[in-house]
C-alpha cells in the first residue's frame, strides 16, 4: 500500500489502514493501484480537503471504473460537493 503515500498518507497512516482491512481488499486495492490512483487524483483536483478521511472510510468506491467514479461526483455543484464532503464525509453513501 505504498502507493498510497501519493496521496501524502504516512507509513503510520498506512499501517493503521491496513491493520483495519481486511487482506482480501488490501490485495484489491493494490493490484489495482492505478485505478485507485486515478480515482484519487480525481478527488484532490476536484478540490477534496479530507482526502484520506474519505478513503479510509469509502475506501472500496475508488475501485470503481474511473469514468463512473467521475460521474458520481460530476452530478453536484463542485464547491458545494467539496464543502459538504469537508462537513460530512457520510454524504459520500448518498451520491
Amino acid at each position: 500500500m505504498k502507493f498510497l503515500e501519493k496521496f501524502n498518507f504516512t507509513k503510520d497512516e498506512i499501517h493503521a489502514f491496513e491493520d483495519n482491512t481486511a487482506d482480501v481488499m488490501l490485495r484489491t486495492l493494490a493490484d489495482a493501484r492505478k485505478l485507485v490512483l486515478a480515482n484519487g487524483n480525481y478527488l484532490l483536483e476536484l478540490g477534496v480537503t479530507n482526502f484520506k478521511e474519505i478513503f479510509q472510510n469509502y475506501y472500496e468506491l475508488f475501485l470503481l471504473d474511473h469514468s463512473n467514479f467521475v460521474n458520481i461526483f460530476n452530478k453536484y455543484d463542485r464547491d458545494d460537493l467539496v464543502e459538504k464532503l469537508a462537513k460530512n464525509v457520510a454524504i459520500v453513501e448518498y451520491l
